[in-house]
């Protein structure tokens, strides 16, 4: 891509000093990421309990942070990160956008102060491979001059059209990059969708079936089914296919309405059989959703299993229960054998469930 840095270079720290970028984006689960307002006292208290209930706690610094508070949330989520063991579960932020008069503070006090704490930076309304240069340049500095020994990994919100339009150059602008999440909400609006809806379907987005025939007259007074479509199926399976690409991961952003825990539970259901790896969590409540939804089920893991122990050298072709498997099919099952693997490292009752099952 035009202006991108030669092969060789792409490892070279940016900043003398700075610590060695990945080569690989480590493989830890974070199937809900939850947003935490550290200018909230009520809400910073509940963190340190939710330690090992969630795979990340997210510290917000932006859109739902008011102006007046935005010194207030990034002290407070220094507070937080010093005072708090975070075990198992990793601890982002989403810092304020490249065009607010924030954003350089933001960075400027959190990697000193916690940097060695943070794993992950999550960079609100990219446009384009520039943006992620611009934080990956000034990440390797601050790291330097604070002596970090790990980079901190950038995560990018695709919530702009340009931004879906640059999707694979922003996923391939950096080491640093760690994921992508969709944010449908301000898509939405930079797109001039129809919907005031943050995720989720729209009753008005359909397909009706054809009117009944009767003598090869369509009968358009009939009643006719309708099914309701998903609006973000196309962004999803974009931004799932630029993340592979680049070794990467992708997740689905926000659902607004946290009441609707069934409707939530299938715009969840949908992205993680895209290809997904997690959600956002707006309330406690969506955190058993999502951890629910983006574990492989006990009967997939047990048929991921079966295929993978029939399937030998993962040459050629074998039976079972009536379908055909083959080398595609193990890839497939790999996959799932491979998340249970990492999810039953970390959850105690997914370890018990997965564990229990017999391959016959």
């Amino acid at each position: 891509m035009t202006g991108s840095r030669p092969a060789k270079d792409f490892f070279r720290p940016l900043a003398v000093g700075a610590p060695e970028p990945v080569r690989e984006v480590p493989a830890r689960p974070s199937r809900a990421i939850h947003f935490f307002d550290p200018s909230n006292a009520k809400m910073a208290a509940k963190v340190p309990d939710m330690v090992g209930t969630v795979d990340v706690l997210l510290g917000n610094l932006e859109d739902a942070v008011k102006a007046d508070n935005k010194v207030a949330a990034r002290e407070g989520l220094v507070e937080i990160a010093q005072a708090t063991d975070f075990g198992p579960t990793q601890l982002w932020t989403r810092i304020n956008a490249l065009d607010s008069p924030w954003v350089l503070d933001d960075l400027t006090t959190l990697v000193p102060a916690i940097g060695d704490k943070l794993d992950v930076v999550m960079v609100p309304k990219v446009q384009g491979a520039e943006d992620i240069h611009y934080i990956d340049r000034l990440l390797a500095q601050l790291e330097a001059k604070a002596g970090l020994d790990r980079p901190i990994l950038v995560h990018a919100i695709l919530e702009t059209a340009r931004g879906v339009a640059n999707v694979e150059e922003i996923c391939g602008a950096s080491p640093r990059m760690q994921g992508l999440s969709l944010g449908p909400a301000d898509l939405a609006a930079d797109r001039r969708m129809k919907t005031t809806r943050v995720g989720g379907g729209h009753p008005g987005y359909l397909v009706r079936e054809d009117p009944p025939r009767v003598d090869g007259v369509a009968n358009l007074e009939a009643s006719r089914s309708t099914y309701q479509q998903d609006l973000w199926h196309y962004t999803i399976a974009r931004m799932v296919d630029a993340c592979a690409m680049h070794g990467i991961y992708p997740y689905y952003g926000p659902f607004g309405d946290i009441s609707d825990v069934v409707a939530c539970e299938d715009q969840f259901r949908n992205a993680f059989l895209l290809g997904c790896v997690g959600t956002w969590s707006l309330h406690p409540k969506q955190i058993a959703i999502a951890n629910r939804v983006f574990s492989p089920s006990t009967e997939d893991v047990a048929h991921a299993r079966r295929v993978v122990a029939a399937m030998g050298d993962g040459t050629g072709a074998v039976m079972l229960d009536g379908k055909m498997e083959d080398d595609a099919s193990l890839k497939q099952c790999l996959v799932m054998v491979e998340l249970a693997e990492q999810l039953a490292a970390i959850d105690p009752e997914l370890k018990a469930a997965y564990d229990a099952i017999e391959v016959a």
